[in-house]
């Protein structure tokens, strides 16, 4: 098969926002399908000529790519129209127990279990599986997801070093797909940003997405320097999770934890949330915008991934690429320590 896609690589040519599917994973609480047909349709309105989706098996346990597939098929949305990142590493499985055993009270009302398969076969299995849920559509970006836990799930060093030998065997399989013209481009998606530093030594990749790592309450300037050292490189930065899991937008999860505000810890962050919130109101801005203008106004990330589950702030959340904000903000937040 002839590789068109070198010449039509999306990932060197990503928008401002990447349309984050968890929540048609049915994440922390179960939408109706009529909501998700909603919000897909409203994502498509809002990214003309292409939509850009990231969605992963490990969403509702492949719920989230069977739902985009469905939504966009409704739609009639045209595939050459929809680009869509699929981060394998979890594999649909039939549901027997009364609860998933993955990620126990993050997904809700989904119908199939998942297991992680970090492999050269495996990750082949997610591909093929993801294409199958996602109907008429296939990805053309591609990732290995969470290796960052897979590894911190290791109980020896050797059982460490064994497991990181089987991250880069998926990436070996990755590879292949991509010189077949299966795929157009490989990256990798983690929360722990020092094993995407790790993998990029070792595995060539063409783009990296960090969850929970460079927000404006967490900004390390190790970091920063790293999401510089990749743009040298001509690898993107998608960044995702600026909200710190909904935290900074007022949600009760920091990191999809929950927050205990008796806690030392619980209370630091309220602590930070309520003076952030003072200065945004302010200055008469959300804190969602605050919030993207911060997390995309680095050299190297060139695409910020949102979620929602309310069609209505699909149109929102595009907008916030446009959005100004003062430097006096700024200069309030540093003054106050927050930044």
């Amino acid at each position: 098969m002839v590789n068109d896609n070198k010449q039509q690589d999306p990932a060197q040519n990503l928008p401002p926002v990447i349309f984050g599917t968890s929540s048609l994973g049915n994440l922390y609480q179960a939408v109706d399908y009529g909501v998700k047909l909603e919000v897909v349709k409203a994502c498509v309105a809002s990214s003309k000529p292409v939509a850009f989706f990231d969605s992963a098996g490990k969403y509702g346990a492949g719920l989230a790519l069977e739902s985009l597939g469905k939504c966009l098929a409704d739609l009639k949305v045209d595939p050459q129209q929809v680009v869509v990142s699929n981060k394998l590493g979890w594999y649909r499985t039939p549901l027997l127990t009364p609860e998933p055993t993955f990620e126990a009270g993050i997904w809700k009302d989904i119908e199939h279990d998942a297991v992680q398969m970090i492999s050269y076969d495996g990750i082949l299995k997610c591909f093929e599986q993801g294409n199958e849920l996602l109907g008429n559509y296939q990805a053309q970006m591609v990732s290995v997801h969470d290796p960052d836990e897979y590894l911190f799930a290791s109980h020896s060093e050797e059982d460490y070093k064994e497991r990181y030998q089987q991250i880069l065997d998926a990436y070996m399989a990755l590879a292949e797909l991509k010189a077949a013209g299966l795929v157009s481009s490989i990256g990798v998606g983690a929360k722990d940003w020092k094993i995407i530093q790790a993998i990029v030594a070792d595995v060539k990749l063409d783009w990296v997405m960090i969850a929970n790592s460079l927000t404006i309450k967490s900004h390390p300037a190790d970091l920063i320097a790293f999401i510089a050292e990749l743009n040298q490189k001509n690898i993107k930065v998608i960044n995702s999770a600026i909200f710190n899991g909904g935290f900074l937008t007022g949600g009760d999860f920091y990191n999809y934890q929950p927050v205990d505000g008796d806690s030392i810890n619980g209370k630091a962050l309220l602590d930070w949330r309520d003076k952030f919130y003072q200065i945004c109101k302010t200055f008469e801005i959300l804190p969602a915008e605050a919030c993207f203008s911060f997390s995309a106004d680095f050299t190297g990330v060139k695409s910020i991934a949102l979620n929602t589950t309310r069609p209505e702030k699909v149109a929102t959340n595009a907008a916030l690429a446009k959005k100004e904000i003062p430097a006096g903000f700024w200069q309030e937040m540093k003054k106050q320590g927050l930044i």
